[in-house]
């Protein structure tokens, strides 16, 4: 985990529910990860980011897209990495290239690790959904996540740590498909959020169909803007 916040520490207690080895890491060293690392138990350790990346043989990038130049390259040479980065401008700045549209948030985190082999998912849901919304493989009420990526193999590994860790996953295509489930799209968190009474605090599980038509329905923001 290069990242440890609300979504990396969901990743993280959900892998270690599954049966997987977690090496946590932010940007402010191992020792403020010990609450977390106690919580999750033995299968689990706090290292530095060049470290975790070291270790890993599947890595989750869960920074803020300001970020993510900070990456260490080398250590994830010839790894899948999963990218749950979103672009919010008024955290993150201005991004010219991602305000035209000209390319997507994982695209960045791709060419920045040329030898990687990047996959966008776990960006398109709230945390609390991400843990409440996890079932066995074959469960009626399973839930489905999105996941776009350049390569083959990386998305089949992707398919099968989410499977193990309670979700279906919709394949969107190549990363410049990624678009469909950004913020603001029909996919994004709201999807799994009861629109009832409970608001976001009931999660709503939603299978591949449900998020497939969400997907096709998905709208570029310059054709938002546009209305």
């Amino acid at each position: 985990m290069i990242g440890s916040g609300n979504i990396g520490g969901t990743v993280a207690r959900l892998a270690v529910a599954a049966g997987y080895d977690v090496v946590l890491s932010n940007s402010r060293g191992p020792e403020t990860l010990k609450e977390l690392v106690d919580e999750l138990g033995p299968h689990a350790r706090a290292a530095t980011p060049a470290e975790a990346a070291e270790a890993g043989d599947l890595v989750v990038v869960t920074i803020p897209l300001r970020a993510y130049r900070d990456v260490p390259v080398e250590p994830l040479a010839g790894k899948v990495v999963i990218d749950t980065n979103n672009y919010y401008p008024d955290r993150d700045g201005r991004f010219p290239e991602l305000d035209d549209e000209s390319t997507t948030t994982s695209e960045l985190l791709q060419a920045h690790l040329p030898q990687s082999k990047v996959v966008k998912g776990f960006n398109n849901i709230f945390f609390k959904h991400l843990l409440a919304l996890a079932r066995p493989a074959g469960s009626p009420d399973r839930t489905a996540l999105p996941i776009a990526g350049d390569d083959a193999d990386a998305k089949a590994a992707v398919t099968e740590f989410l499977n193990a860790v309670g979700y279906d996953a919709v394949d969107v295509g190549p990363l410049a498909e990624g678009w469909r489930f950004q913020r603001d799209t029909a996919a994004y968190a709201a999807l799994y959020a009861s629109d009832g009474p409970e608001g976001w605090d009931k999660a709503v599980p939603v299978d591949a169909a449900a998020l497939r038509e969400a997907l096709a329905a998905a709208r570029r923001y310059a054709d938002m803007d546009q209305d």
